[in-house]
């Protein structure tokens, strides 16, 4: 069967997203690498700094659903056009935060944009890439690991907090702009289709048994692959004697090879034909090598444990996301809806089992990254359950 030939226009619009895509982890992460200076001038606890750092998260729990049923009855860009001016008035609103609560509500302000992107992507980047849905995928994937190591990175290079502040809030603001000029809906030659009830939307993706296992299979690939990107600096630092300053570069060569898994893994995944077998091996190998990793020696090996791990366990989640739009009952017109669904039940997911690894494993590094490490393969029943749509297997 031949492939569809695509617009040419669609990298135009994977830039833009994926660039977005890249202010909001940059946003994000600035909070983190800024830490030591941002937590006295709000006068925070350490709970208030991470209550800080999560607000993009609670974000997308409330709105992804909402956005997603949105998008699909007046078009993805209105709806995220609204989301990025409100994220540029909470960009520019963090130099007059003051206090934790202002700058709470700011950095939830910051995470609306990227909460209505994340639940319209399936239908952006499917109604431009079509059956190169999940390569785009992993572009957007990509985008997210270069923001967050970047913001690591670079964010002490600025001479002050509002130094920092000002490039993002700006490249936002100009991204924005992009986004509202040069973004379309669809393709010359298409149209969206007629506008029905919201709940019309919402209901049908509701019904699609595929969506909801796509949606349980991401949360458990974000929430393991994040509790343990999270935890491993504490860990390499307290458990193997590791200095702080290489553990955190030593997590940071993780998310180097999430970058490449990202954009790797999917067309590996379209050359083969077969997803589920694909993905059932790579989640089983990246499970793997994210548990023998602990028992690594530090030196070489463990440098390269880490790179494989990234590599391996950022493989499955732009393929399984991209997903919904290749299901017969979601297609392009119920794919906003159906991405809302995977957002908002992968979020909840990502931030519930990271909280109950902890409590269960407390300060044993070696049970809190192993049961990280079954989480992660246990999203290989849900690959299992889903239906094949890979091209050479169908035929």
């Amino acid at each position: 069967m031949a492939k569809e030939k695509l617009p040419s226009y669609r990298w135009v619009i994977l830039t833009i997203v994926s660039l977005l895509c890249f202010i909001a982890n940059y946003i994000q992460f600035q909070v983190s690498a800024l830490a030591t200076e941002i937590m006295p001038q709000l006068h925070i606890t350490t709970a208030e700094f991470s209550s800080l750092l999560m607000a993009p998260m609670l974000v997308a729990v409330v709105l992804s659903i909402p956005a997603g049923s949105l998008g699909d009855k007046f078009g993805s860009k209105k709806v995220i056009s609204v989301g990025c001016v409100l994220s540029v008035i909470g960009a520019f609103g963090r130099f007059i935060a003051a206090n934790f609560w202002m700058m709470m509500i700011m950095l939830l302000l910051c995470g609306i944009f990227i909460s209505l992107l994340n639940a319209n992507l399936i239908k952006v980047l499917g109604t431009w890439f079509k059956q190169d849905t999940d390569s785009a995928m992993g572009v957007f994937y990509a985008a997210s690991c270069l923001g967050i190591t970047l913001a690591q990175i670079t964010s002490s290079w600025f001479p002050s907090v509002n130094a920092a502040y000002l490039f993002s809030s700006v490249s936002l603001l100009i991204l924005t702009i992009c986004w509202m000029m040069f973004v379309r809906d669809t393709p010359k030659g298409e149209s969206l289709p007629p506008a029905e009830p919201t709940a019309k939307y919402l209901k049908v993706a509701i019904k699609s048994k595929n969506t909801w296992i796509v949606s349980i299979c991401a949360g458990l690939g974000i929430a393991s692959t994040t509790a343990y990107a999270g935890f491993l600096p504490q860990a390499l630092t307290l458990g193997q004697g590791i200095t702080n300053k290489t553990a955190g570069v030593m997590s940071a060569v993780v998310t180097v090879g999430s970058f490449f898994g990202s954009l790797i893994g999917p067309a590996w995944c379209n050359k083969l034909g077969r997803y589920k077998m694909f993905l059932t091996v790579t989640t089983l190998i990246g499970a793997i090598v994210m548990y023998f990793t602990w028992y690594t020696p530090a030196g070489f090996f463990l440098w390269a444990m880490l790179v494989i791990n990234g590599f391996f366990t950022a493989i499955s989640g732009p393929i399984v996301q991209a997903m919904p739009i290749q299901f017969p009952e979601i297609g392009e017109k119920y794919a906003g809806s159906a991405g809302g669904i995977v957002g908002t039940v992968s979020m909840l997911i990502s931030y519930i089992i990271p909280i109950l690894v902890s409590k269960i494993a407390g300060n044993d590094y070696a049970k809190n990254l192993g049961i990280e490490s079954l989480v992660f393969g246990l999203s290989v029943i849900c690959i299992l359950a889903l239906p094949e749509i890979g091209q050479k297997a169908k035929k």
